[in-house]
């Protein structure tokens, strides 16, 4: 009975924890995905545009808005429609930035592995809007 209470209890923790160490785990995935953004795009303390607009807060934050960055029309004209960047749209620009906004200016042709834009939204998600590294989500 003793030996099932133990197990009943490491799996109890084991599950307990396993969100936190899934999160962990993508957001240090998505950092070694984010090797590709680099030439574009920063993140964290201290980042500014480049090519593209800087990153910080970007999850839920309004599309096109990254200030002092000058987005293309096409992009702007799409912000109308779609507000906010969200998980699932998201996804879609880096599946195929192209597909999604036609006349973007952004020529990254996309990522084709889904864990790798899961674990890029995470790292992402990892950072408020002043480059800080956020709480993480519960």
């Amino acid at each position: 009975m003793r030996f099932l209470t133990i197990i009943t209890g490491a799996v109890l923790a084991a599950s307990l924890a396993s969100p936190v160490l899934a999160q962990s785990a993508d957001v240090e995935a998505g950092k070694k995905v984010f090797n590709k953004c680099r030439a574009c795009h920063a993140i964290g303390p201290g980042a500014t545009n480049k090519v593209g607009p800087e990153l910080n807060g970007v999850v839920a934050e309004p599309v096109a808005t990254a200030e002092g960055y000058s987005f293309s029309p096409a992009l702007k004209k799409f912000a109308e429609a779609n507000p906010n960047w969200t998980d699932a749209l998201l996804t879609q620009w880096l599946t195929d930035p192209k597909k999604l906004v036609p006349g973007t200016r952004m020529a990254f042709p996309g990522l084709k592995k889904p864990e790798e834009i899961t674990a890029v939204i995470a790292y992402l998600k990892s950072f408020d809007e002043a480059g800080a590294a956020a709480a993480p989500a519960n």
